[in-house]
């Protein structure tokens, strides 16, 4: 960046002197600025090509550096991270079910952290239900089997 701003001293240095010089031979107002500026263009062309490639090459470096990978290989990169980031992530949650699963007498519920039911209580539960486990209301009659249901229409019916 010091080379730019030195660059740039020079360049405003040669206008200025460019200038004075056409100033000195009596032109005046703009057409002395439009002058200057096209003397001290050819100056600094001349007399500062050094310094002027110096400065391009600094630029074209910095540009290769910041650039690095190309958008597209950058992209193709940050997917692919991706999407090992995502089968490991299918990967981890297939192998908790799958010790959910191995585990006896536990559903995945309570493999979690659901607080556990004793077998007798859920068998008790479950001997008192009828199928379904719905429990009828006092007024409706009790749910029958699937080979009950013509009977049952035929007793609402008479």
């Amino acid at each position: 960046m010091r080379s730019w701003l030195t660059y740039t001293a020079a360049r405003l240095g040669l206008f200025a002197a460019a200038f004075g010089v056409v100033y000195l031979f009596g032109a005046r107002s703009w057409i002395a600025l439009v002058l200057a500026w096209v003397v001290s263009g050819l100056a600094s062309y001349v007399l500062l090509s050094k310094w002027r490639d110096r400065i391009s090459q600094q630029i074209v470096d910095r540009d290769k550096a910041r650039r690095g990978v190309r958008l597209g290989d950058r992209l193709d990169g940050g997917a692919s991270r991706e999407d090992h980031l995502q089968d490991a992530a299918e990967e981890s949650q297939s192998s908790q079910e799958a010790s959910s699963e191995n585990t006896p007498g536990k559903s995945a519920e309570e493999g979690r952290g659901a607080p556990e039911e004793s077998a007798e209580e859920s068998q008790d539960a479950q001997e008192g239900a009828p199928e379904g486990g719905a429990v009828p209301q006092a007024d409706q009659e009790p749910a029958a089997a699937d080979g009950d249901e013509p009977a049952r229409a035929e007793t609402k019916g008479s």
